[in-house]
């Protein structure tokens, strides 16, 4: 930049804000923990046959949540004969939505970040780059809060699907009372739960909405008009004449009916 330095530039708080979203501290957070995540559940299935139990099946699934495809086998209790039995649920649609909206918004984040450093007067100078960097944010704005809504509902039901003792009701062998089934532990979700950064995406994104317009032409114009007027006020003010002339003027007194002279 020619009149502005880069440390500058970023003091800014429409690029201060952009550097929060780009390096992905709350970014990548949103959509790498959701689609590089992958759990495990284990249960087991102990027969009165006890050559037929299984008393450690581990249960497999993963990023898009795609569960109805998950499968595995289950001791049926009778001999040594196996059934494969699949979980239920399709949450591929939440996830990947949310994951697209979260990659999307970090290469935007990116592009825009690189202007605002090296390209900002160029920025200022065309009203169309401000025009559409409002517009893009406050599309991001309302994606980040439709996305981040419905993962959120999804990873309630992905955590209902993958529940332990909800899978032991999908076994066959499970439902017959002479066999015991349990389980030994469920997924871990702590790291697929820090994806709900992406509600923190929203309110960094609706923030940027309002420094974003403030380099659009409508805030310009705004600010114009408003000045103007203070402007044509403040002159009406100056240009009112003031009379001096009553304190100027000697003021003539006579007693009326009285002498004039002695």
């Amino acid at each position: 930049l020619a009149s502005v330095g880069t440390f500058q530039v970023l003091k800014l708080p429409l690029a201060f804000i952009r550097v929060l979203e780009w390096p992905q501290l709350f970014s990548i957070f949103a959509f790498a923990t959701c689609g590089g995540y992958s759990g495990q559940l284990r249960v087991s299935v102990d027969c009165m046959e006890k050559a037929s139990s299984n008393l450690s099946m581990g249960i497999d699934f993963a990023y898009p949540f795609r569960l109805y495809q998950v499968s595995f086998e289950a001791p049926v209790c009778e001999a040594t004969r196996r059934e494969r039995v699949f979980l239920t649920g399709d949450y591929s649609s939440s996830a990947e939505f949310f994951v697209t909206i979260a990659v999307f918004a970090f290469l935007y984040s990116l592009m825009a970040t690189t202007v605002y450093v090296f390209f900002l007067n160029k920025y200022r100078e065309n009203s169309r780059g401000p025009f559409i960097d409002f517009i893009v944010t406050v599309v991001f704005s309302f994606m980040w809060l439709v996305s981040s809504s419905a993962w959120a509902k999804a990873l309630s039901d992905v955590k209902v699907a993958t529940d332990p003792d909800e899978v032991q009701l999908l076994i066959p062998a499970c439902k017959d009372p002479t066999n015991k089934c349990g389980s030994l532990h469920g997924p871990r979700w702590s790291g697929l739960n820090t994806s709900v950064f992406g509600f923190l995406n929203f309110v960094l994104w609706a923030g940027n909405i309002w420094f974003v317009f403030k380099e659009t032409t409508w805030h310009k114009g705004t600010s114009k008009l408003a000045a103007g007027a203070s402007e044509k006020q403040a002159g009406t003010f100056s240009q009112q004449p003031y009379n001096h002339g009553s304190l100027d003027q000697p003021s003539e007194y006579s007693q009326v009916g009285g002498p004039t002279s002695y």
